[in-house]
């Protein structure tokens, strides 16, 4: 019986080999397959008859079925191949047709403010520094002056890891590492990604994305740090928007100052938007602490500053009149492609 199998598949082979050096098309060398490999095919029905086949003789005639089907596979590769895959495909070039233009995707409405809020901050002299998004304790919240007790320590607030190391709660400890890597005076700029457990909302996420600035020198003040986010709302909302600062209570700044802008939407009318009170509350700021000063190696006797923060999509928002900071990263591309 295995003498008869052998001769069948070598027998099967040789009309394969002639078959398919002939065929012109892909109708042609799948036909040669079904008829060989398919599942009513020749090779299949045969290897039913391998258990008739002497127990001495199975290993000459499994070994024969192996090769037969690893020529057959090739001369399929070999034919598909010869073929080109223009005509395997059956796809006929058309050389006079327009080629397909590429489709260009679009910046993210986050990208674009962000892109927007350094490139104002440039122009007054900042330079941007970036971070890790993984940090330490002691450069979120130790170096910050963040007390032990402070609700923002707790791991309902932040991600910690099992090695001690979080998720960065707020793009500050980027200022903590240029302090510790140069002596000032310093003006930097830092855009990044942070990470809380807040709910998501219309007005939360888990993720978002914050600009930070600091500013180091001798004789800076308050007077300075209130003309810096008035020249940046007037250019990323208009000429026509005003600010004020209101006490507030920062860990790492004192005094500290919440900043609001006035209403872009009813210009300082009142609308729900803002509430009805005409400000947007926009940046929390202040004058750096003293113990931050120390805890980088700074003399707060001689050296001063101010640092202020303010989240990207708040901003985004505003200037693009969405209502849900989900719609940010939905991904939906109805959505997204709005923005240029």
């Amino acid at each position: 019986m295995s003498n008869e199998i052998i001769d069948k598949l070598s027998s099967a082979l040789k009309s394969a080999e002639g078959k398919l050096s002939s065929a012109s098309s892909e109708s042609d060398i799948e036909s040669v397959r079904i008829e060989l490999l398919g599942r009513n095919g020749l090779v299949p029905a045969l290897s039913k008859d391998m258990k008739n086949v002497p127990p001495e003789q199975r290993a000459e005639t499994g070994r024969a079925f192996n090769e037969a089907k690893e020529k057959l596979q090739k001369l399929l590769d070999e034919a598909k191949e010869r073929l080109g895959p223009s005509s395997v495909s059956g796809a006929i070039t058309d050389v006079t047709e327009p080629g397909r233009r590429w489709k260009i995707g679009k910046k993210h409405p986050i990208t674009l403010v962000i892109d927007d809020c350094v490139a104002i901050f440039r122009r007054m002299g900042f330079i941007v520094a970036e971070g890790p998004e993984i940090d330490t304790v002691y450069n979120n919240f130790d170096a910050l002056n963040t007390a032990s007790d402070h609700p923002s320590r707790d791991p309902q607030d932040t991600f910690y890891f099992g090695d001690g190391r979080l998720l960065r709660t707020q793009t500050s400890p980027v200022q903590i590492r240029v302090m510790k890597s140069q002596e000032p005076p310093v003006r930097i700029v830092a855009p990044g990604r942070c990470f809380r457990r807040d709910t998501p909302d219309a007005t939360h996420s888990m993720n978002f994305h914050q600009i930070e600035g600091l500013y180091i020198d001798k004789g800076v003040s308050m007077a300075d740090l209130k003309s810096i986010l008035l020249a940046f709302g007037r250019e990323f909302f208009g000429p026509g928007v005003g600010i004020r600062l209101r006490p507030h209570f920062f860990p790492f700044t004192e005094p500290s100052v919440e900043c609001d802008f006035s209403c872009v939407m009813c210009g300082g009318k009142g609308c729900r938007v803002c509430k009805n009170s005409g400000w947007l509350e926009i940046s929390g700021a202040g004058m750096v602490d003293p113990n931050v000063m120390k805890a980088v190696g700074y003399d707060p006797e001689i050296w001063s500053g101010y640092a202020f923060g303010m989240g990207i999509e708040r901003l985004a928002m505003i200037r693009y009149r969405i209502n849900d900071i989900r719609l940010l990263y939905d991904n939906d591309k109805r959505f997204l492609s709005q923005f240029n």
